[in-house]
């Protein structure tokens, strides 16, 4: 798989990469395992990522998948556990059709694939907020577990998070989201603008959190809008990656 992602046109999206002094990785399989049905994780070494960039929270990467006419695109992938000191993480995958899916199913131990770094970063901020306000999905899942994971890790690990978390198959409500004591997850059926809607009935004066906002265009664009407004976070302490759009992924 490297050598024939290293050996086609990565059009137009590779060449504004490169231009904006992204850097290219070969990554190497170590392992893949389901966690549900309908979601699975492989392991990776980073052909020198992580000897390059120090990690932070959501830090993610963008790989090169084949699609069914040949062509070369990209998608976003949040790392999983990152450990500088072996250069390994991993990257998760919800099921579903689509070229990223297929490698990832049929992907073993030695596999390699071609991957590009732009520029990720991520900070908890000081003085950290009083509390957090996260709204994310199954493609959000590592983004957010890393960001509790650095909550607990921080200054002040006892903050609070309040969680929406939308899912689509029942098996996606028995993923490993590392809740702590003191935080609350609202699991939200994907149906509409359900999760949108729970998080505007939720509205209070949230001055003193933060917000991350990690779901589909349309609806990152709704739920930043609610925290930064009905909320009362403002701009400046709301982080909102759209992950995906309806006809694929947004990055």
């Amino acid at each position: 798989m490297a050598e024939q992602t290293k050996s086609k046109s990565r059009g137009w999206q590779g060449a504004v990469l490169k231009l904006m002094g992204a850097d290219d990785y070969e990554l190497t399989v170590t392992s893949n395992e389901p966690v549900t049905d309908d979601y699975i994780r492989l392991g990776f070494t980073g052909g020198g990522l992580l000897a390059d960039r120090p990690v932070h929270p959501t830090m993610w990467l963008r790989i090169w998948f084949e699609n069914k006419h040949g062509k070369l695109h990209q998608r976003a992938y949040t790392l999983v556990d990152p450990d500088p000191a072996t250069d390994s993480f991993s990257l998760e995958f919800a099921i579903h059709d689509g070229a990223a899916t297929r490698w990832a199913q049929s992907a073993r131990p030695g596999d390699t694939i071609s991957s590009t770094f732009m520029g990720s970063k991520f900070a908890i901020g000081d003085p950290a907020p009083k509390g957090w306000l996260i709204a994310g999905d199954t493609a959000a899942l590592p983004a957010i577990n890393s960001l509790l994971d650095a909550i607990s890790a921080s200054s002040n690990p006892s903050v609070p998070a309040t969680i929406w978390f939308e899912y689509v198959h029942e098996s996606d409500t028995s993923l490993p989201l590392r809740l702590r004591d003191q935080d609350t997850i609202n699991w939200i059926k994907r149906d509409g603008t359900a999760l949108t809607d729970a998080v505007r009935d939720a509205a209070f004066d949230a001055t003193d959190h933060h917000g991350f906002v990690a779901l589909d265009m349309k609806s990152t664009r709704a739920v930043s809008g609610l925290f930064k407004n009905d909320y009362k976070l403002g701009k400046a302490n709301v982080k909102a990656q759209a992950y995906w759009r309806e006809n694929g992924p947004a990055s």
